[in-house]
């Protein structure tokens, strides 16, 4: 994840350690929900 990333979870109200987790766990699945994991649109 580039700063690109970091910028807008930040933005976006976003715990950023706990993103990160969420996000490295759903792209080691074998079919993530990319578009779950954009930060206007995570949920916890």
């Amino acid at each position: 994840m580039g700063s690109w990333g970091v910028y807008t979870a930040k933005a976006n109200g976003l715990i950023l350690y706990d993103y990160m987790v969420k996000c490295m766990k759903e792209l080691a699945k074998a079919e993530p929900d990319i578009d779950a994991l954009l930060p206007w649109n995570f949920k916890y």
